[in-house]
């Protein structure tokens, strides 16, 4: 057992609670911890709760990674009202009438935004536009077009409507805007809207169901669900080395292919991420196919393993 005052590394499901960022988080996991290597896979808005991926130690070199996971939501869309944040806790910046609805009139309109489409960001978000946010930009006055990106939505179930909200769940991909989603839909039914409630269930592999509520963060609770980085890396596709491969990995040299046990990374593309393992199971590298052989991304250290108890 190493010491608890050696850094850990692992990853802790957090359920975020509302009115706190995602970096608030970060934050409490590095003061219990008392690590700086921590980060998240995936920034929920302050009004926003749920799953939030947090990454410790050398399992933040997995942070980028897991950011493309597809997401799943629960969200309840307010009617009758826009905000220039597109939700809660924006301000009013035009009203409008809502029509008599129902669950079929709400799916016939949800249709076009299922699969890939074209979607328009929020004017206040992080994403970056000439190199700084889009928010700040907005927020100083500047008149900025706000990006359109290619975004993909797997699956959309509306729960219920009534006169003043709608509420569905979300099976989406990455980069995928649900403000963006309750300001398109509200339009299409004849309205405006905004998030109300969000919530996110899932990300990835991770599900709500075994996420530390994010008050409850103690230094304790922490180890005490920290997923250690052999499974962490279960994530990610998995590939085997021998010995001779696991030298050759270590030291960042490309490992052919009689290095490598079986045959199932030649299925891979040249951007599929890799986690490369040693014969005794422990991770040892992050890694992509390039051409017929394999090409080490970033190596892990010796104390990837998670401390389970402090």
């Amino acid at each position: 057992m190493r010491d608890a005052a050696s850094p850990v590394s692992g990853l802790v499901i957090v359920d975020k609670p509302a009115g706190c960022t995602s970096h608030d988080v970060v934050q409490r996991v590095r003061r219990a911890l008392k690590q700086k290597s921590v980060g998240h896979a995936g920034t929920l808005d302050p009004l926003a709760t749920g799953v939030l991926v947090v990454a410790v130690g050398e399992c933040t070199k997995l942070v980028s990674h897991l950011q493309a996971d597809d997401k799943r939501y629960d969200v309840t869309i307010a009617l009758g009202a826009e905000t220039d944040s597109l939700d809660a806790d924006g301000e009013t910046t035009a009203t409008a009438a809502v029509p008599p609805l129902d669950v079929a009139t709400v799916e016939r309109a949800a249709v076009r935004f299922v699969g890939r489409h074209p979607q328009e960001a929020p004017k206040l978000s992080a994403i970056k536009v000439g190199g700084r946010p889009l928010h700040r930009r907005t927020r100083r006055g500047e008149d900025v077009e706000a990006p359109i990106r290619e975004v993909e939505l797997h699956e959309l179930k509306v729960e219920s409507v009534n006169p003043t909200e709608i509420a569905l769940s979300l099976h989406c991909g990455k980069g995928f805007y649900v403000r963006s989603l309750a300001r398109d839909l509200a339009r299409a039914l004849g309205t405006l809207g905004h998030v109300k409630t969000l919530r996110r269930t899932a990300s990835g592999a991770f599900g709500i169901e075994s996420a530390l509520y994010g008050d409850d963060m103690t230094a304790e609770a922490i180890k005490e669900r920290l997923i250690p980085l052999r499974d962490a890396c279960g994530a990610l596709r998995r590939v085997d080395l021998t010995d001779e491969g696991v030298a050759h990995a270590r030291h960042g040299r490309p490992i052919a292919p009689g290095d490598i046990v079986g045959d199932d990374w030649r299925e891979t593309s040249a951007e599929e991420p890799l986690a490369l393992f040693a014969p005794d199971g422990e991770p040892v590298a992050l890694a992509r196919r390039v051409d017929e052989r394999i090409r080490v991304v970033r190596g892990f250290t010796s104390a990837g393993d998670a401390v389970v108890s402090p």
